[in-house]
Parts: structure tokens; C-alpha cells; sequence
């Protein structure tokens, strides 16, 4: 199974994290079933980009992105070469380490 290394954020996961999930999860799944509740304020339908995550090591081993990532991806704060929405990034055989960024978009946290 792949490790997902979650690099330290002060609301999400403090001291970071190292978590393992099975390929064919999306890394926003695999986040949430191990307690980092990242926002997700469109219930992983891609239609928003509270889920943004910069991937820093294994962004080759996702799968590829399609036009819908892409354009909603041009309304992420902090846009970087390696950014994804961790709702549509799906865990193949490698692991990754991610980095969630300090902001998003969203102006009202949601519970889920």
C-alpha cells in the first residue's frame, strides 16, 4: 500500500503525518478516513477547490488530470506546478508526500 506523507499544517495536522492507503483511493479520501479533515466543500464532486494540495514528491505516479481539475485548479490559492485536487488525485502503486496549503478559497469552513 502507498504512504501518503503529510507535511506539517498548523489547523490540519500539526506535527504532519505518514498515512497508508490502498491504490484507486483519492488522496482527500485516504486524508479523511485518517482523521485530517481537509475541506472538501463539494463532497469530492470536483466542482470546487477547497481540496487543493500541492503535490511535492510522486506527482508522476497519479493518475492524469482531466479539464475539469485543470480549470477549477486555475482558482486555487497558491497555484503551483504540482497542484492538484486531492479529491481527483488517485493513489497508484508509489508513495507521495503533499503539502496542503495554508489557504483556500473557501470563505466558510464546512462540516462534514
Amino acid at each position: 500500500m502507498p504512504v501518503i506523507k503529510i507535511l506539517p499544517h498548523p489547523e490540519y495536522c500539526p506535527a504532519g503525518a505518514k498515512i497508508e492507503a490502498p491504490s484507486g483511493t483519492s488522496i482527500c479520501e485516504a486524508l479523511l478516513d485518517n482523521g485530517i479533515e481537509i475541506e472538501h466543500a463539494c463532497d469530492m464532486s470536483c466542482a470546487c477547490t477547497t481540496c487543493h494540495i500541492v503535490v511535492r514528491e510522486g506527482f508522476g505516479s497519479l493518475n492524469e488530470m482531466d479539464e475539469s481539475e485543470e480549470d477549477l485548479l486555475d482558482r486555487a490559492w497558491g497555484l503551483e506546478a504540482d497542484s492538484r485536487l486531492s479529491c481527483q488525485a488517485i493513489l497508484a502503486q508509489k508513495d507521495v508526500v503533499v503539502e496542503i496549503p495554508k489557504y483556500s478559497i473557501n470563505h466558510a469552513k464546512e462540516k462534514h
